[in-house]
């Protein structure tokens, strides 16, 4: 459904979410909103197709803070068009970007996943305002202080109480990574031991990656779906037939899947590039079941209220099956996704197809995986010995 976005009325009713609300002002140029989580007055992004180049291009234009609300569209309006005929002319964009929130909005504009920690983490503490050619060691290293101290939610219910742990290594690291690389694209490196040295706060903490050691056999994973819930089973049965982040999997629509060519399109993931595989036929034969009835922007899985599956609502039934059906404690949605990959990998594929499938990076792959190829050389080199 097309939205209006001149309208100051609908766009306070629009819900805050990762992905921007888009308005077409003409073939090949886009003015995008996006409403605020915590009450301001949302940021406006502008998408002009480059056709030099056969992609569109995306610039962050800010929240026009300073103009009343009947006011905002006509700016953002205007400078979308003005981009639209630089780009047009063959011109290069240049945006000002001046402190750490503007580089971060420049860098999140087509990073969803980025976006979203930069909203949690950045948006709102005092390094946001900072300009970048006065950006110190200290202020990052002040940021980095607060950000490890913040404990993790790992339960949000509205009817009782929010249960939280110590933020771990790792999710310290997933957390600066994103920092980090919008900071790179605007501003290089500082001398290293020097306060102007601002990328040394933002070192990643080492061997914070634990390794995923809990594996499920085909047989458990059987017994997995054979005892969940029936409004998840759908879900869990995909879990299991590939090796995508559970996320991932959530966010698929209907228009993701081709059924013609059993072709799947991953476009919302964690790294934020979309990709498109073959899928074998018993997950076609899923995703074909998903989609009938429903339209092409419909959610593949839905829960029995209609929404899409996420974190919060798949915890549950996956602990409760895996309770019910006598498998190990800690049995998780990623579980599933690490003894798919094990799968994958122990049957010989080669690492760097694993890696593409699965959304990761053949690096991440070898880290995690590289042992059990090694072990199998091993199996097969002992079998040699006389």
């Amino acid at each position: 459904m097309a939205v209006d976005l001149s309208r100051v009325g609908d766009r306070d009713k629009l819900k805050a979410k990762r992905e921007p609300y888009w308005q077409r002002l003409r073939v090949g140029c886009f003015l995008g909103f996006r409403p605020s989580k915590r009450g301001g007055k949302g940021s406006w992004i502008a998408r002009v197709y480059d056709e030099d180049a056969a992609k569109y291009r995306l610039k962050a234009l800010g929240d026009f803070g300073t103009l009343a609300g009947n006011e905002i569209f006509a700016s953002a309006k205007k400078e979308a068009e003005a981009l639209a005929e630089l780009i047009e002319a063959g011109g290069e964009i240049r945006p000002a970007v001046e402190t750490v929130a503007e580089a971060c909005q420049s860098y999140a504009a087509d990073k969803p996943e980025a976006q979203g920690r930069f909203e949690r983490y950045v948006y709102n503490e005092p390094l946001a305002k900072v300009k970048l050619t006065k950006l110190r060691r200290r202020h990052l290293a002040d940021w980095r202080a607060r950000l490890e101290a913040r404990p993790s939610v790992i339960s949000r219910n509205k009817h009782g109480e929010t249960r939280s742990r110590k933020r771990a290594p790792s999710t310290v690291n997933r957390d600066m990574v994103v920092l980090r690389a919008a900071l790179m694209k605007v501003l290089p490196p500082g001398p290293p031991n020097t306060e102007a040295a601002w990328q040394e706060a933002l070192k990643a903490i080492p061997n914070a990656d634990g390794a995923r050691t809990l594996y499920l056999d085909i047989d458990q994973r059987r017994l997995l779906v054979e005892h969940v819930s029936t409004e998840a089973e759908p879900f869990v049965r995909g879990l299991c037939l590939l090796p995508f982040r559970p996320g991932a999997l959530a966010n698929l629509t209907c228009a993701n899947f081709d059924k013609r060519t059993s072709e799947l399109t991953i476009g919302k993931d964690k790294d934020g590039r979309p990709r498109r595989i073959l899928v074998p036929k018993e997950a076609a034969d899923l995703f074909s079941s998903q989609a009938v009835g429903k339209n092409s922007e419909e959610p593949l899985f839905l829960r029995s209220n209609g929404k899409a599956w996420d974190r919060d609502s798949w915890k549950v039934p996956i602990a409760k099956a895996a309770a019910v059906a006598g498998l190990p404690s800690g049995t998780t949605a990623y579980t599933l996704r690490h003894s798919t990959i094990t799968d994958l990998v122990i049957g010989g594929l080669p690492l760097l197809t694993v890696a593409q499938i699965s959304g990761t990076s053949a690096e991440m792959i070898e880290r995690h995986y590289g042992h059990l190829v090694r072990n199998a050389a091993l199996k097969a080199l002992s079998a040699l010995a006389l």
